[in-house]
């Protein structure tokens, strides 16, 4: 069930998964960079954000060099990014570690946003939905690309009330940059 207007104040978690990432040989699975796709596609994703009006208090980005780039390329689309916590436990991450990250975000953070990796991603906006607009969920349960963004709403008086079903899905995007886009 959705917890409804009254029951805290708006909170939004803004799930983006990894821009598309190389497959250099010989390279740890954690130290694969992003592809030339995925450079291009995360500043497209931080600029999606910054029209969607879903930009951040507070990032948990996953500690793996293609999500560390991926926060760096997207957040440098903003005037002045905000904190950001690379948190080890978020790589290949299932969605009990995931929650228990977002449940330690202190209370006055209203939108928080979790850079990751699938399946986990996928697996936490599917669980934490009880409803979509559209048909977000529906997206979601297809395909959750690189650099996909999920926004969902929920109201609580703390990060840790979060629970399975209680969120509203409320948009999916999927943002793909331009050859050009991303040079530096």
């Amino acid at each position: 069930m959705i917890a409804r207007a009254g029951a805290g104040p708006l909170r939004r978690l803004v799930v983006l998964r990894h821009a598309k990432s190389a497959w250099p040989a010989g390279v740890p699975d954690r130290k694969r960079p992003l592809a030339p796709r995925g450079r291009r596609d995360a500043p497209a994703a931080g600029r999606a954000l910054a029209e969607a009006d879903c930009l951040p208090d507070l990032a948990l980005c996953s500690t793996a060099v293609r999500a560390r780039q991926t926060w760096d390329l997207a957040s440098a689309q903003w005037g002045t990014p905000p904190p950001v916590h690379h948190d080890p436990r978020l790589y290949a991450a299932e969605v009990s570690d995931l929650l228990t990250a977002v449940h330690e975000v202190s209370a006055e953070v209203e939108t928080l946003l979790l850079v990751g990796h699938n399946p986990g991603l996928e697996e936490l906006v599917l669980e934490l939905a009880g409803d979509s607009l559209d048909d977000n969920l529906d997206e979601v349960r297809a395909k959750f690309p690189t650099a996909a963004i999920a926004v969902l709403a929920w109201h609580g008086t703390t990060w840790d009330a979060l629970a399975p079903g209680t969120a509203l899905l409320t948009s999916m995007i999927v943002p793909r940059g331009r050859k050009g886009d991303g040079k530096k």
